[in-house]
């Protein structure tokens, strides 16, 4: 109801202003509140541009893509440390660079718009969903939701299946979006199995216990992905993550380091600074939408919350700040008013962000990490206050591709139009491999599946000159120790599966599934 709201006056308020502004004459002169949706207009001049910078602020160079852009396209930059893998990215990621964003009189071309369509209108997705609730060590819930076809007649996948598995992890708000759905519906046809990871008490999943699972604290989503490495121990593991549930992703990979399990992982429009992205908040509008969404999936468990927390704090904040304050940030009930209450809140707000700063730990990121964001992303900021380009810069596993349009999540093109039609006619996921699933295909879904693929690729390319200079070595050896010497290289280490005791984690007898 909230979402079909917020659609609504949106639609009026656009309605309203766009035919005032061509009558009296305001192409040349933008107005300064479409210039606030995202509304520009490129000079017509700008035929040519080329993204090439090769130093970053501190010196350290980057690489990025050449693009060509006219009028109705614009550019889009790669920027990484220089590396192999880098450049391999730029020979075979052809997605990289062919991206025509909406330009122009269009709300498509408005990131804050297609932001809000993308997060709020309803999209009937053809995708069925079988759900795995996991009883967690602490008799917690959380919940798989595995993405199935609807021509399938199999609810469940075979553990002996090869096919790769996406996690996808939503926003910390709970909130599935059209962006989740699309992804999943491409996901499946391009021979993917994707599991969306709900947390403790979203999307239904029943809230067992009194805890509630903080920004980036990653020990929930340790155990799902054990738990997806113990069902589909053959297939390899991708992650990729919404909005601000990067925060948990990032925390994750950089706990876990190289036990992560992950084989690549991407970050759709993430927020990086979290800390200071809470402090600062959001649009009026954005920001009351999302408080409103938080306590009404909240306000069923009032009462059971009303044993660790403060509900009357939690349920008359008006800020995403005090709303997370109120759910993790615990202070005396009788503490004492006046400055020494402000210092105690302010330290345990300090305190709660030491630990679940999803950068904190980003020196142990073992796998390559790609962040797709756009300059116009409504939500994250400004770029060069919000986004860590000098992580980019100087770590080789964190790639950024920017783009100058997109919004946050959205990332419309000029075909989105003309290819909708087509694409809702299938009326059914395609079959992997039917070539169908590129008609409406979003532009940084096409990009991250690109990214897995060819990533997969490189490591699998290294990997046999690795075997192949090994068996090299192993023939150049003399004809006494030739059989010693080639039996003694291991050219396969065959990784164990799970290192831990699934059946002291989870108790398979009480797991509640459906």
């Amino acid at each position: 109801m909230v979402e079909w709201l917020v659609a609504v006056c949106l639609v009026i308020l656009v309605v309203l202003i766009w035919p005032g502004s061509k009558y009296f004459g305001l192409e040349s002169q933008p107005d300064a509140f479409l210039q606030g949706l995202g509304f520009s207009r490129q000079p017509a001049k700008d035929r040519t541009r080329c993204v090439s910078d090769r130093e970053g602020s501190g010196g350290a160079p980057t690489v990025s893509a050449p693009v060509a852009t006219d009028e109705k396209s614009r550019s889009v930059a790669l920027i990484c440390k220089p590396s192999a893998l880098a450049n391999y990215l730029l020979k075979h990621c052809r997605t990289f660079t062919d991206y025509s964003p909406c330009v122009g009189w269009s709300w498509r071309a408005s990131g804050f718009l297609q932001s809000v369509y993308e997060a709020c209108w309803p999209y009937h997705s053809p995708v069925q969903f079988v759900r795995d609730n996991l009883q967690l060590s602490d008799d917690g819930l959380v919940a798989l939701d595995w993405a199935v076809p609807s021509y399938q007649r199999r609810r469940r996948t075979s553990s002996h299946s090869t096919s790769p598995v996406l996690l996808i992890i939503p926003n910390s708000f709970g909130k599935i979006t059209r962006n989740v759905l699309k992804l999943c519906e491409t996901a499946l046809s391009r021979g993917y199995l994707p599991a969306v990871f709900n947390r403790r008490s979203h999307n239904g999943t029943p809230l067992t216990t009194l805890k509630l699972q903080q920004f980036g604290d990653p020990a929930d989503l340790r155990e799902a992905v054990r738990y997806i490495r113990y069902r589909q121990p053959a297939g390899r593991l991708y992650a990729v993550s919404e909005s601000t549930g990067s925060g948990l992703l990032l925390s994750y990979l950089g706990e876990c380091g190289s036990s992560s399990y992950v084989t690549a992982a991407v970050c759709l429009s993430p927020v990086f600074r979290c800390q200071s992205w809470f402090e600062k908040g959001l649009c009026w509008l954005m920001q009351w939408a999302l408080v409103l969404h938080q306590k009404m999936c909240l306000s069923r468990y009032r009462t059971v919350l009303g044993e660790t927390i403060q509900t009357d704090a939690l349920f008359s904040s008006y800020s995403l700040r005090g709303l997370e304050e109120a759910l993790f940030c615990h202070t005396a009930p009788a503490a004492a008013t006046g400055a020494g209450s402000n210092n105690s809140s302010s330290g345990a707000w300090d305190a709660y962000w030491e630990h679940n700063e999803p950068l904190r730990d980003v020196d142990e990121v073992a796998i390559p990490v790609l962040s797709v964001c756009a300059r116009d992303d409504p939500v994250r900021g400004d770029t060069q206050s919000t986004v860590p380009l000098e992580l980019f810069e100087t770590n080789p596993h964190f790639f950024l591709l920017l783009t100058d349009r997109g919004g946050h999540c959205g990332f419309s093109t000029q075909s989105d139009g003309s290819t909708a039609g087509a694409f809702g006619a299938v009326g059914s996921v395609a079959a992997p491999g039917s070539g169908i699933e590129s008609l409406g295909t979003n532009w940084s879904h096409r990009a991250l599946l690109e990214f897995f693929r060819a990533t997969t690729d490189f490591f699998a390319a290294e990997e046999r000159a690795k075997q192949l200079a090994a068996r090299r070595r192993g023939l150049g050896a003399g004809t006494v120790g030739r059989g010693f010497r080639h039996r003694s290289i291991s050219t396969y280490k065959r990784m164990p599966v799970c290192s831990h005791n699934i059946h002291a984690i989870y108790n398979w007898q009480r797991s509640y599934t459906r």
